[in-house]
């Protein structure tokens, strides 16, 4: 998204991308919820990923309930969990992956959902509203998008489809092209996945040899970035960057030199969700907005914009094929077969992994 746009409500920075071309919204206002909370202040503060949001959504749900909404952002769940630790400093709704629910759940960061006042859940396909091991019953939170970490690349810079961890984290082909993403678990896991081991691993001996190996490898990496590898990759500051698949898709829209795998030995599988933070002040407000990104148009609105899985089975069925049989957005079986999802280890082992991933970037 080029600098110089904006959408409306969003502050804070924002990336190089430019949405994808016709992702504004074709939906009747009239017919959308207009359930807002009439005691409620008519604003809502919203704390989400960068670029994860239609390009109208914001603006649509303004339009249809009169809630005014300001949109911060942050880079990775590292950054929204500590923002929320010392208490909430006023968010509403907030976009933490799977895994993360379950620390939040735990430390008591969010709000019990009121699913009787979420009718558009009708609409998300029943496998992701089963009961998870990151939130039993969908008690606190509700899938937003789903995909794929994996390996972005400039198509002209390499020799072959890189589709092994190898050329990022046990090589110096690419020598001083590579990025990794900083957040702790995907850097880890990435290492983990390469040597044989569980993206979940507590075993001493498995971290420490991830641990020994991106030491070794590091010489060769240009940046550990935080949720800007697709920026150092399209303005050709590195070749291969690991990333989350929707960046890596909307960098494609726009070059045709940009491709994107998932490795052999295997890869993050992640779901993103949407919840309400404990302590919101506009709580009825979030759970209208929670209801609305679920409406079939604007749920499709975002899905074209993000170009990630949405796991809203009514909105999938009303898109184009590009969308519902691209193989980087919804793979294969016998791909998903390699994914892995992440848990939550418990504090003493994210204490642990945190400890390791310092001494990396120290080293």
């Amino acid at each position: 998204m080029h600098k110089n746009k904006r959408i409306s409500g969003i502050s804070g920075h924002l990336s190089r991308r430019r949405f994808l071309q016709g992702a504004a919204v074709g939906i009747s206002l009239a017919a959308l919820p207009k359930f807002a909370g009439a005691a409620e202040e008519k604003r809502l503060n919203f704390y989400n990923w960068d670029t994860y949001i239609g390009e109208t959504t914001l603006a649509d749900f303004t339009s249809a309930t009169g809630v005014d909404v300001k949109m911060d952002l942050f880079a990775d769940n590292d950054e929204l969990f500590a923002k929320l630790r010392s208490g909430n400093p006023g968010y509403d709704v907030i976009v933490p992956s799977s895994n993360w629910v379950a620390r939040m759940i735990e430390a008591k960061m969010l709000m019990p959902l009121e699913h009787d006042r979420i009718p558009n859940i009708r609409h998300i396909t029943p496998r992701f509203l089963q009961d998870t091991s990151f939130d039993p019953g969908r008690k606190y939170s509700l899938p937003y998008m789903w995909g794929t970490v994996g390996i972005g690349y400039r198509k002209s810079k390499v020799k072959s489809v890189p589709d092994s961890w190898k050329w990022l984290y046990d090589s110096d082909v690419y020598s001083g092209r590579i990025a990794i993403l900083s957040e702790c678990d995907q850097m880890l896991g990435g290492a983990l996945k390469y040597l044989g081991y569980s993206l979940n691993s507590t075993d001493d001996k498995e971290l420490a040899a991830a641990e020994a190996l991106l030491i070794r490898q590091k010489r060769h990496i240009r940046a550990f970035a935080e949720d800007n590898g697709q920026d150092l990759l399209a303005s050709g500051e590195v070749d291969l960057t690991m990333e989350w698949n929707g960046d890596i898709l909307q960098l494609m829209s726009e070059d045709d030199d940009i491709g994107y795998v998932v490795p052999k030995e295997g890869f993050l599988q992640w779901e993103d969700t949407v919840a309400i933070a404990a302590g919101a002040p506009h709580p009825e407000n979030a759970l209208a907005f929670i209801n609305f990104i679920h409406d079939p148009e604007v749920n499709k609105g975002i899905a074209r914009t993000v170009q990630y899985a949405t796991p809203n089975q009514t909105a999938v069925e009303g898109m184009d094929a590009a969308y519902r049989a691209n193989p980087a957005i919804f793979p294969p079986p016998e791909v998903l077969a390699r994914g892995e999802t992440m848990n939550y280890l418990g504090e003493g082992a994210i204490s642990q992994r945190e400890e390791i991933c310092t001494r990396i970037l120290a080293s």
